[in-house]
C-alpha cells in the first residue's frame, strides 16, 4: 500500500476522448482503459491516470505534468507531427525542455538531461 501524500492517480480534461488517446498512444505509446464514453484511463509506464469528458475546462496557470524524453528533439518532432502546439521551449541547469498542448489544451511538458 502507498504512503500517505504518494501520488497516485492524475486526471486531466479530455473534451475528445478519441483525439486524446489518438495523441498520447501514438505519440508516447500509452495505453488506455475506457470506462464508458467519457473517460479513458492510461498507463504510462506503471503511472496511471485519466482523461475524463466531464472536465471540458483547461485553466491556464494550474499544474504541469512533466514527462521525460532521452531524445528532446525527436521527442519534439514527434508531439508536433501528431498535431501538439509548441508553446515554449528552455534551458536551464541540468537540461531542456519544451511545453506544448495536448488536443485537449492541457499544458504538458518534456524534458531531457543535459548531456
Amino acid at each position: 500500500m502507498p504512503a500517505d501524500g504518494y501520488i497516485d492517480y492524475i486526471e486531466l480534461p479530455g473534451a475528445d476522448i478519441a483525439a486524446t488517446k489518438k495523441f498520447y498512444g501514438s505519440v508516447f505509446g500509452w495505453s488506455f482503459t475506457d470506462y464508458g464514453p467519457d473517460y479513458a484511463a492510461f498507463d504510462s509506464a506503471g503511472r496511471q491516470g485519466g482523461f475524463n469528458a466531464e472536465r471540458k475546462v483547461v485553466t491556464a496557470g494550474g499544474p504541469l505534468i512533466v514527462l521525460y524524453a532521452a531524445d528532446l528533439d525527436g521527442m519534439e518532432a514527434k508531439v508536433k507531427a501528431a498535431g501538439a502546439e509548441i508553446v515554449s521551449r528552455e534551458t536551464f541547469e541540468g537540461g531542456r525542455r519544451f511545453h506544448f498542448r495536448d488536443p485537449n489544451g492541457n499544458e504538458i511538458a518534456v524534458w531531457t538531461k543535459a548531456p
